[in-house]
Protein backbone atom coordinates (compact mmCIF):
# COMPACT_ATOMS: atom_id res chain seq x y z
CA UNK A 1 0.00 0.00 0.00
CA UNK A 2 1.33 3.40 -1.01
CA UNK A 3 1.03 6.07 1.68
CA UNK A 4 0.90 9.64 0.39
CA UNK A 5 3.26 12.13 1.98
CA UNK A 6 1.93 14.85 4.19
CA UNK A 7 2.18 18.40 2.91
CA UNK A 8 4.65 19.18 5.70
CA UNK A 9 6.99 16.43 4.44
CA UNK A 10 6.72 17.67 0.86
CA UNK A 11 7.43 21.23 2.03
CA UNK A 12 10.57 20.11 3.85
CA UNK A 13 11.75 18.26 0.74
CA UNK A 14 11.17 21.36 -1.40
CA UNK A 15 13.07 23.55 1.05
CA UNK A 16 16.00 21.13 1.18
CA UNK A 17 16.05 20.81 -2.62
CA UNK A 18 15.98 24.59 -3.05
CA UNK A 19 18.80 25.01 -0.53
CA UNK A 20 20.96 22.39 -2.29
CA UNK A 21 20.19 24.04 -5.64
CA UNK A 22 21.36 27.39 -4.29
CA UNK A 23 24.57 25.79 -3.01
CA UNK A 24 25.21 24.23 -6.42
CA UNK A 25 24.59 27.53 -8.21
CA UNK A 26 26.86 29.39 -5.78
CA UNK A 27 29.63 26.90 -6.55
CA UNK A 28 29.16 27.07 -10.34
CA UNK A 29 28.80 30.84 -10.79
CA UNK A 30 32.46 31.66 -9.91
CA UNK A 31 33.55 29.11 -12.50
CA UNK A 32 31.48 30.78 -15.23
CA UNK A 33 32.71 34.20 -14.13
CA UNK A 34 36.34 33.06 -14.37
CA UNK A 35 35.75 31.63 -17.84
CA UNK A 36 33.97 34.81 -18.98
CA UNK A 37 36.84 37.00 -17.76
CA UNK A 38 39.41 34.86 -19.53
CA UNK A 39 37.51 35.27 -22.83
CA UNK A 40 36.80 39.00 -22.53
CA UNK A 41 38.45 42.20 -23.69
CA UNK A 42 40.83 43.65 -21.13
CA UNK A 43 39.04 47.03 -21.10
CA UNK A 44 35.73 45.38 -20.20
CA UNK A 45 37.41 43.36 -17.45
CA UNK A 46 39.20 46.40 -16.05
CA UNK A 47 35.89 48.26 -16.00
CA UNK A 48 34.21 45.47 -14.03
CA UNK A 49 31.60 44.88 -16.72
CA UNK A 50 32.12 41.13 -17.13
CA UNK A 51 29.80 38.90 -15.13
CA UNK A 52 28.75 35.55 -16.59
CA UNK A 53 29.11 36.26 -20.31
CA UNK A 54 32.25 37.39 -22.18
CA UNK A 55 32.40 40.96 -23.46
CA UNK A 56 34.63 41.50 -26.47
CA UNK A 57 35.14 37.76 -26.98
CA UNK A 58 38.73 36.74 -27.76
CA UNK A 59 41.19 33.91 -27.17
CA UNK A 60 44.28 36.06 -26.59
CA UNK A 61 44.82 34.75 -23.06
CA UNK A 62 44.74 31.14 -24.21
CA UNK A 63 47.04 31.94 -27.11
CA UNK A 64 49.58 33.26 -24.65
CA UNK A 65 49.21 30.24 -22.34
CA UNK A 66 50.21 27.99 -25.26
CA UNK A 67 53.47 29.94 -25.46
CA UNK A 68 54.07 30.23 -21.70
CA UNK A 69 56.81 27.72 -20.92
CA UNK A 70 56.62 28.53 -17.21
CA UNK A 71 52.95 27.55 -17.04
CA UNK A 72 53.47 24.25 -18.82
CA UNK A 73 56.57 23.49 -16.74
CA UNK A 74 54.51 23.94 -13.58
CA UNK A 75 51.69 21.92 -15.16
CA UNK A 76 54.14 19.07 -15.74
CA UNK A 77 55.37 19.22 -12.15
CA UNK A 78 51.79 18.92 -10.91
CA UNK A 79 51.09 15.98 -13.22
CA UNK A 80 54.24 14.27 -11.95
CA UNK A 81 53.21 15.00 -8.38
CA UNK A 82 49.71 13.60 -8.86
CA UNK A 83 50.98 10.39 -10.47
CA UNK A 84 53.72 9.68 -7.93
CA UNK A 85 51.89 11.01 -4.89
CA UNK A 86 48.60 9.39 -5.84
CA UNK A 87 50.25 6.00 -6.30
CA UNK A 88 52.10 6.29 -2.97
CA UNK A 89 48.94 7.36 -1.15
CA UNK A 90 46.97 4.48 -2.66
CA UNK A 91 49.59 1.81 -1.96
CA UNK A 92 50.44 2.92 1.58
CA UNK A 93 46.78 3.41 2.54
CA UNK A 94 45.85 -0.09 1.33
CA UNK A 95 48.84 -1.76 3.01
CA UNK A 96 48.06 0.07 6.27
CA UNK A 97 44.29 -0.34 6.29
CA UNK A 98 44.28 -4.07 5.55
CA UNK A 99 46.08 -5.28 8.71
CA UNK A 100 44.23 -2.71 10.84
CA UNK A 101 40.93 -4.13 9.60
CA UNK A 102 41.73 -7.57 10.98
CA UNK A 103 40.49 -8.80 14.34
CA UNK A 104 42.58 -8.36 17.48
CA UNK A 105 43.13 -12.11 17.45
CA UNK A 106 44.72 -11.95 14.01
CA UNK A 107 46.59 -8.71 14.79
CA UNK A 108 47.01 -8.27 18.58
CA UNK A 109 48.49 -4.76 18.28
CA UNK A 110 45.75 -3.42 16.06
CA UNK A 111 44.20 -1.01 18.58
CA UNK A 112 47.57 0.48 19.56
CA UNK A 113 48.51 1.22 15.96
CA UNK A 114 45.03 2.60 15.23
CA UNK A 115 45.23 5.08 18.10
CA UNK A 116 48.74 6.09 17.05
CA UNK A 117 47.38 6.96 13.62
CA UNK A 118 44.48 8.91 15.09
CA UNK A 119 46.86 10.81 17.37
CA UNK A 120 49.06 11.63 14.38
CA UNK A 121 46.04 13.00 12.51
CA UNK A 122 44.78 15.11 15.42
CA UNK A 123 48.09 16.41 16.78
CA UNK A 124 50.04 18.71 14.47
CA UNK A 125 53.77 18.93 15.24
CA UNK A 126 54.03 22.38 13.68
CA UNK A 127 55.46 23.95 10.56
CA UNK A 128 59.06 24.35 11.74
CA UNK A 129 59.68 20.69 12.77
CA UNK A 130 57.97 19.59 9.56
CA UNK A 131 60.27 21.76 7.44
CA UNK A 132 63.42 20.80 9.38
CA UNK A 133 62.67 17.10 9.00
CA UNK A 134 62.27 17.42 5.24
CA UNK A 135 65.39 19.58 5.05
CA UNK A 136 67.48 17.11 7.07
CA UNK A 137 66.57 14.37 4.60
CA UNK A 138 67.81 16.67 1.79
CA UNK A 139 64.49 16.62 -0.02
CA UNK A 140 64.17 20.38 -0.48
CA UNK A 141 63.70 21.47 -4.10
CA UNK A 142 62.80 17.97 -5.30
CA UNK A 143 59.56 16.28 -6.26
CA UNK A 144 59.96 13.94 -3.28
CA UNK A 145 59.49 16.84 -0.88
CA UNK A 146 55.96 17.19 -2.26
CA UNK A 147 54.94 13.53 -2.06
CA UNK A 148 56.84 11.76 0.74
CA UNK A 149 55.74 13.84 3.77
CA UNK A 150 52.08 13.06 3.03
CA UNK A 151 52.59 9.52 1.78
CA UNK A 152 50.40 8.12 4.58
CA UNK A 153 46.97 9.81 4.37
CA UNK A 154 45.48 8.84 7.72
CA UNK A 155 41.92 9.86 6.85
CA UNK A 156 42.07 7.65 3.76
CA UNK A 157 43.32 4.78 5.91
CA UNK A 158 40.35 5.18 8.27
CA UNK A 159 37.85 5.17 5.39
CA UNK A 160 39.43 2.11 3.80
CA UNK A 161 39.86 0.28 7.12
CA UNK A 162 36.17 0.66 7.97
CA UNK A 163 35.20 -0.42 4.47
CA UNK A 164 37.33 -3.57 4.77
CA UNK A 165 35.64 -4.37 8.10
CA UNK A 166 32.23 -4.30 6.41
CA UNK A 167 33.21 -6.98 3.91
CA UNK A 168 31.46 -10.27 4.86
CA UNK A 169 33.72 -12.50 6.91
CA UNK A 170 32.42 -15.49 4.98
CA UNK A 171 34.44 -14.37 1.95
CA UNK A 172 37.52 -14.09 4.11
CA UNK A 173 37.04 -17.52 5.68
CA UNK A 174 36.26 -19.19 2.35
CA UNK A 175 39.44 -17.79 0.78
CA UNK A 176 41.59 -18.91 3.72
CA UNK A 177 40.05 -22.37 3.62
CA UNK A 178 41.09 -22.55 -0.05
CA UNK A 179 44.67 -21.82 1.02
CA UNK A 180 44.88 -18.10 0.25
CA UNK A 181 47.70 -16.26 2.01
CA UNK A 182 47.27 -12.64 3.22
CA UNK A 183 48.60 -11.17 -0.06
CA UNK A 184 46.20 -13.30 -2.13
CA UNK A 185 43.39 -12.42 0.27
CA UNK A 186 44.04 -8.71 -0.18
CA UNK A 187 44.49 -8.87 -3.96
CA UNK A 188 41.71 -11.33 -4.87
CA UNK A 189 39.04 -10.63 -2.24
CA UNK A 190 39.36 -7.24 -0.56
CA UNK A 191 40.48 -4.99 -3.41
CA UNK A 192 37.91 -6.18 -6.00
CA UNK A 193 35.06 -5.72 -3.51
CA UNK A 194 36.25 -2.28 -2.36
CA UNK A 195 36.08 -0.26 -5.56
CA UNK A 196 33.90 2.52 -4.06
CA UNK A 197 36.33 3.09 -1.18
CA UNK A 198 39.36 2.85 -3.46
CA UNK A 199 37.86 5.38 -5.86
CA UNK A 200 37.10 7.68 -2.92
CA UNK A 201 40.62 7.71 -1.50
CA UNK A 202 42.05 8.06 -5.03
CA UNK A 203 39.90 11.13 -5.61
CA UNK A 204 40.95 12.60 -2.27
CA UNK A 205 44.62 12.09 -3.12
CA UNK A 206 44.40 13.43 -6.67
CA UNK A 207 42.47 16.55 -5.66
CA UNK A 208 44.71 17.12 -2.64
CA UNK A 209 47.94 16.93 -4.63
CA UNK A 210 46.58 18.96 -7.54
CA UNK A 211 45.21 21.80 -5.41
CA UNK A 212 48.08 22.07 -2.93
CA UNK A 213 50.19 25.21 -3.23
CA UNK A 214 51.59 25.97 0.24
CA UNK A 215 54.11 23.12 0.43
CA UNK A 216 55.42 24.02 -3.03
CA UNK A 217 55.93 27.59 -1.85
CA UNK A 218 57.80 26.50 1.29
CA UNK A 219 59.79 23.54 -0.04
CA UNK A 220 60.80 24.79 -3.49
CA UNK A 221 63.64 27.32 -3.64
CA UNK A 222 63.77 27.34 -7.43
CA UNK A 223 60.61 28.77 -9.06
CA UNK A 224 61.11 26.34 -11.95
CA UNK A 225 60.18 23.52 -9.55
CA UNK A 226 56.87 25.10 -8.50
CA UNK A 227 53.76 22.96 -8.99
CA UNK A 228 50.95 24.58 -10.94
CA UNK A 229 48.92 25.95 -8.02
CA UNK A 230 52.01 27.55 -6.45
CA UNK A 231 52.90 29.09 -9.81
CA UNK A 232 49.39 30.55 -10.20
CA UNK A 233 49.30 31.71 -6.58
CA UNK A 234 52.49 33.65 -7.11
CA UNK A 235 51.05 35.33 -10.20
CA UNK A 236 47.83 36.29 -8.41
CA UNK A 237 49.49 37.51 -5.23
CA UNK A 238 52.18 39.47 -7.07
CA UNK A 239 49.55 40.77 -9.55
CA UNK A 240 51.94 40.48 -12.43
CA UNK A 241 52.51 38.50 -15.60
CA UNK A 242 55.69 37.48 -17.33
CA UNK A 243 55.23 38.50 -20.96
CA UNK A 244 58.53 37.97 -22.69
CA UNK A 245 59.78 37.93 -26.28
CA UNK A 246 58.25 39.33 -29.42
CA UNK A 247 55.07 37.29 -29.04
CA UNK A 248 54.68 38.59 -25.49
CA UNK A 249 55.17 42.18 -26.65
CA UNK A 250 52.45 41.81 -29.27
CA UNK A 251 50.01 40.31 -26.78
CA UNK A 252 50.80 42.84 -24.06
CA UNK A 253 48.43 45.43 -25.51
CA UNK A 254 45.62 42.88 -25.68
CA UNK A 255 45.97 41.23 -22.26
CA UNK A 256 45.71 42.20 -18.63
CA UNK A 257 46.70 40.44 -15.42
CA UNK A 258 43.05 39.63 -14.74
CA UNK A 259 42.29 38.02 -18.11
CA UNK A 260 45.52 36.02 -18.24
CA UNK A 261 45.31 34.80 -14.65
CA UNK A 262 41.66 33.85 -15.13
CA UNK A 263 42.61 31.77 -18.16
CA UNK A 264 45.35 30.01 -16.21
CA UNK A 265 42.97 29.35 -13.32
CA UNK A 266 40.40 27.85 -15.66
CA UNK A 267 42.96 25.62 -17.42
CA UNK A 268 44.21 24.47 -14.01
CA UNK A 269 40.81 23.11 -12.96
CA UNK A 270 40.09 21.25 -16.21
CA UNK A 271 41.86 17.99 -15.16
CA UNK A 272 39.77 17.77 -11.98
CA UNK A 273 36.58 18.54 -13.93
CA UNK A 274 37.43 15.67 -16.29
CA UNK A 275 38.25 13.16 -13.55
CA UNK A 276 35.50 13.82 -11.02
CA UNK A 277 32.44 12.72 -13.08
CA UNK A 278 33.92 9.24 -13.55
CA UNK A 279 34.49 8.79 -9.80
CA UNK A 280 31.42 10.57 -8.42
CA UNK A 281 29.23 7.48 -8.06
CA UNK A 282 31.99 5.50 -6.35
CA UNK A 283 32.84 8.54 -4.22
CA UNK A 284 29.36 8.81 -2.68
CA UNK A 285 29.12 5.07 -1.98
CA UNK A 286 32.62 4.98 -0.54
CA UNK A 287 31.94 7.83 1.89
CA UNK A 288 28.65 6.30 3.07
CA UNK A 289 29.94 2.76 3.52
CA UNK A 290 33.44 3.57 4.76
CA UNK A 291 32.67 6.34 7.22
CA UNK A 292 31.15 4.36 10.08
CA UNK A 293 31.69 0.85 11.37
CA UNK A 294 28.74 -0.61 13.18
Amino acid sequence: MVISKRWQDRLVEWVISAFLLLLAVSAILPLFNTLAISLSDKAAVSGGMVKLWPIGFNLFSYEYILQDTGFWRAFGVSIQRVLIGGFLNFAVAVLTAFPLSRTTRAFPGRNVFTWLLVAGMVLNVGLVPWYLTISNYELIDSIWALVLPGALPIWNVIILMNFFRNIPRELDEAARMDGANPWQLLWNVYLPTSLPALATITLFSVVGHWNSFFDGLILMNNPENYPLQTYIQQLVIANRTMLQGSAGAQLLSRLSNNTLNAAKLFVAIIPILLIYPFLQGYFIRGIMLGAVKE
